[in-house]
């Protein structure tokens, strides 16, 4: 090959690293540092339930608004659809999933008057919560430091242990179906320690919901282990229609429920 082919060769790898680069810190800060909106009120709509309603409640980050998602459906859409055939019943959705949420910022929302009122309605609880805490706008995936990890996980799970108990206090009978981490850096983990974090982050964080009643851990991480690209968006980070199909079908046959008919 010519000097000039190498050279030509050479600046077109180069290019495209940098913009798989550029994608990549565009999605870190685009999901782990978004800015956080207020929850709509919701005071205009009635509280009482008809007995064949079943209402179901998400929680969380951008997981849970379904970003990356071509259809718009995201996983809590899709939940839905599969409860409708399940139950043969419509379903009442309040989705109040927030992008670029923390646990701290949840733990505070759910303290909120209209969202302890939609939860107060829920026969069906979902969050997705705890990536934004671990990756801190992408600085733990530069610097993997045992000693801030831990930290950083120490407070995600107080803070999850008051979310969890301030949905109890507000709702003590629903079902909580919370989804765990998945590693979308797997093909960049060479010495696998993102992926021994994630792990631990997400058996901490069943140890937790293990507490309570009714609440269950949902794993995702090896849905996306082997074919990691497969289910990832354009921005690989989000999970794409068919990633978030994955985390749909894996959790809308654990839940139950009995219709009541009017009486």
């Amino acid at each position: 090959m010519s000097r000039w082919r190498v050279r030509i060769v050479t600046v077109f790898s180069a290019l495209l690293g940098l913009l798989w680069m550029g994608c990549l810190s565009w999605a870190i800060v685009d999901y782990y540092h978004g800015e956080a909106s207020g929850v709509e009120d919701l005071s205009a709509q009635p509280i009482e339930k008809r007995p064949d309603e079943f209402t179901v409640v998400a929680l969380g980050d951008s997981l849970t608004r379904g970003t990356g998602d071509e259809t718009g459906k995201g996983y809590v859409g899709t939940v839905t659809e599969e409860l409708e055939k399940k139950f043969d019943h419509p379903i009442t959705v309040q989705n109040l999933g927030i992008k670029g949420l923390v646990s701290a910022q949840l733990a505070e929302q759910v303290q909120e008057r209209e969202v302890e009122r939609q939860l107060q309605r829920a026969d069906a609880i979902l969050v997705t919560i705890g990536g934004n805490d671990l990756f801190q706008k992408g600085d733990t995936l530069l610097n993997l430091d045992s000693t801030t990890i831990s930290k950083l996980q120490k407070n995600y799970l107080v803070h999850l242990d008051e979310i969890l108990s301030t949905i109890r206090q507000n709702n003590s009978s629903a079902q909580l179906f919370m989804l765990g981490l998945y590693n979308p850096f797997i093909e960049l983990d060479e010495n696998g320690e993102m992926n021994a974090i994630v792990r631990q982050w997400n058996n901490e964080t069943a140890e937790v919901l293990a507490k309570y009643e009714d609440m269950v851990f949902v794993p995702t991480f090896d849905l996306f282990q082997l074919s990691v690209n497969e289910y990832l968006y354009s921005d690989r980070f989000h999970p794409n229609s068919a990633g978030y199909r994955l985390m749909a079908e894996r959790i809308a046959p654990l839940i139950e429920w009995e219709a009541k008919d009017d009486e």
